[in-house]
């Protein structure tokens, strides 16, 4: 659970799930909830695929998925995985052999949907070759690919439905003797997803990926992913996320990790609090805003930052920041340091100002956790 006993309405209590192993990623128990993304590239191509994992892995990627519709795909993912920053994902759909492949090139993981890799026998050879490279698996229920005589049985795509594709799957894997699996239950509506995740939480202690398959644009899977995994995630529900949107895998992560943020389930970067602008501002708030997410996404310290038009709200969002830019008049604002008035900048310096005193907390906070490493 997330800890703040002066504002415990703050808390999140974690619904306690088993821990199993992505690569090097713990995924579940206390782990940190992981931040996942997909690659959009051919896979085929193996300059263009790493190119894109190593830029997702930058901004805060733990693990990538790479979709192996075919062998040359397959084949590239050996490259792929030597050279791959954080764990790949191997995403596989009806062709067994596929899996096997994949879990030979030294994929972490296998996103499978049990159901569809065929028969029993050969959901044993896809488990056994996941055993034996250590490979992790993950159970992929999609709303838009249920079993026929679930929607039979159903009448359409409800909670219930997905829940049991999800345990019958869990069994299949069980029944092999395999254990180191995740589970999602995605859909496109974010009513469905949400009410097949609660449930699905309450009847396995199997790590849950969370995910709004196909949520849309930029600005709008963004809102639908916020709402549905926020929402989850405040209930303690997920241990790895993947916010999916039509737009570069890059934006896929930094929206992930703002979710997080927004939780205090995760810290990295920085956390700018920004006023809308009005009549009332000193500078251009939207402007200087852009400027500095743009300046300062390579920061990885985590820390806040304030940057308010005036001083209606200004002073009191700089007390609860860790650096603050309130504007004023003629041209000016003032700077604060650790929430306490220290200085005044001229506006039209003001953004070069705040990115040097980023940089020199963050490269203290690197200091001290350096020293920190070196001292145990």
């Amino acid at each position: 659970m997330t800890h703040n006993p002066i504002r415990p309405w703050r808390n999140v209590e974690r619904r306690k799930s088993r821990q199993i192993m992505v690569g090097k990623v713990p995924v579940g128990g206390d782990a940190p909830i992981s931040v996942q993304t997909m690659t959009n590239t051919d896979t085929s191509d193996v300059r263009a695929t790493l190119d894109q994992i190593i830029r997702a892995a930058d901004v805060g990627a733990d693990i990538v998925r790479v979709s192996t519709p075919d062998e040359a795909s397959t084949q590239a993912l050996r490259e792929i995985c030597r050279e791959s920053p954080v764990p790949i994902v191997a995403d596989i759909h009806f062709h067994y052999k596929r899996a096997i492949e994949a879990a030979e090139a030294g994929a972490a993981c296998l996103r499978i949907n049990p159901g569809n890799i065929g028969d029993a026998k050969r959901v044993a050879e896809v488990v056994r070759a996941a055993k034996d490279h250590g490979c992790s698996i993950r159970i992929g229920v999609n709303a838009g690919s249920l079993e026929k005589h679930l929607l039979e049985k159903y009448g359409e795509p409800c909670p219930a439905a997905m829940v049991e594709s999800g345990l019958d799957h869990i069994k299949l894997l069980q029944d092999n003797d395999f254990h180191e699996f995740k589970i999602s239950v995605k859909a496109s509506d974010v009513f469905l997803s949400a009410a097949a995740y609660q449930e699905l939480a309450d009847a396995t202690d199997a790590p849950i990926h969370l995910g709004i398959t196909e949520a849309g644009g930029l600005i709008s899977g963004t809102v639908k992913s916020a709402i549905g995994l926020g929402n989850l995630l405040w209930m303690g529900i997920g241990d790895t996320i993947r916010v999916s949107l039509s737009a570069d895998p890059v934006e896929e992560v930094k929206v992930g990790f703002e979710i997080l943020k927004s939780l205090g389930l995760r810290t990295r970067g920085v956390q700018i609090i920004s006023c809308p602008s009005c009549a009332r501002q000193g500078f251009d708030v939207i402007k200087t805003v852009e400027k500095l997410e743009k300046r300062l996404e390579h920061i990885k310290q985590p820390m806040s930052l304030s940057i308010i038009g005036c001083v209606v709200n200004g002073p009191g969002e700089a007390l609860m920041t860790d650096i603050g830019f309130t504007g004023g008049g003629a041209g000016s604002g003032m700077v604060y340091l650790a929430g306490k008035q220290d200085h005044k900048m001229s506006n039209d310096q003001m953004v070069d100002h705040i990115v040097g005193l980023v940089e020199e907390r963050a490269a203290k906070l690197d200091a001290e956790a350096a020293a920190a490493d070196a001292a145990e």
